[in-house]
């Protein structure tokens, strides 16, 4: 449905893609990761045919986006991480608004929009005016307005930014049924957990780059075979992460106060020996555990060194 074809896009000096290629399957939930920054938003925007790369070609469902805008947009519902609203209309106008942008007719648009707002749980404030809405309400009202049209692929960049917890858990909900529907999703975010719930494939892209790509568990799997170990030393730490940093089974090693958190890369039995060593050349280790890997200390491994 998707596919990017090497795809850079220049700001001046600054290189805010760097040949980026990946393909996404029609009916895909596809996870956008990466920090502030990364090249998500850029990516987007090239995808919604708001922005033109330097080079490289991106395609939606089947169409180049530069030479075919008018049939991409058609197929496409984009909502991007701040939109503009109009505060003197409400919900309804709201959506009646753009619908008829749209060239959808009255009689069909008074069918449409009661469904949409249903759906987004919205029909109880379709006559509050839009600046009267919660952000939360807002963030639905856009997911609403992207799907006038009843686009096959939605790309939604950081939809969650800015929400409380209920208004996450609402979203994901919802996003949960457009999936159901068959819709091919694209977002963004940088909340990894958030985006392992509800996505089938993931991203990651750093610093213009995709550094992983493929099922969530797939990565995580991967992943998991860099176990993370967690040492509390009462003094001489940066002397114990140096002797860290000197062991072959040692990939990594940052320091978090009095604890040393150090990527591992052996069996349990190298774990033991680690332990002893580190008795042995006298360290005050007062605690030693293994932590439990989660998606953010994938984001961290699999990005280590990006850009350096």
């Amino acid at each position: 449905m998707i596919q990017i074809q090497n795809l850079r896009k220049r700001y001046g000096k600054m290189e805010a893609l760097k040949g980026l290629s990946l393909e996404i399957d029609k009916g895909t939930v596809f996870g956008f990761v990466g920090p502030n920054g990364a090249g998500k938003s850029t990516t987007m925007s090239i995808l919604a045919t708001l922005l033109e790369p330097t080079s490289g070609k991106a395609y939606v469902g089947g169409y180049e986006v530069t030479k075919h805008p008018k049939e991409v947009r058609k197929l496409i519902g984009y909502m991007p991480d701040f939109f503009g609203v109009y505060d003197n209309l409400t919900a309804e106008e709201y959506l009646d608004f753009y619908a008829a942008n749209y060239d959808i007719p009255a009689a069909e648009r008074k069918q449409i929009i009661p469904q949409l707002l249903e759906l987004v749980n919205l029909t109880h404030k379709r006559d509050a005016y839009v600046d009267s809405l919660s952000r939360g309400m807002k963030q639905r009202l856009g997911l609403a307005r992207s799907l006038v049209h009843n686009p096959e692929v939605l790309i939604l960049d950081e939809p969650a930014s800015g929400l409380d917890p209920r208004a996450r858990i609402e979203l994901r909900e919802i996003l949960k049924e457009l999936r159901d529907m068959g819709k091919t999703i694209i977002i963004s975010s940088h909340i990894l957990p958030e985006l392992a719930e509800m996505c089938d494939v993931i991203g990651i892209v750093e610093e213009g780059n995709l550094v992983a790509f493929g099922r969530v568990d797939e990565i995580y799997s991967k992943m998991q075979e860099q176990r993370v170990l967690r040492i509390r030393l009462l003094d001489r730490v940066e002397e114990a992460m140096t002797c860290l940093r000197e062991m072959p089974v040692i990939t990594r090693v940052t320091r978090e106060g009095n604890w040393v958190v150090a990527g591992f890369s052996g069996n349990d039995e190298e774990q033991v020996e680690l332990l002893r060593e580190l008795a042995v050349s006298g360290y005050p280790v007062a605690a030693f555990n293994e932590a439990v890997g989660d998606l953010e200390e994938i984001f961290l491994e699999i990005t280590k060194g990006v850009g350096s």
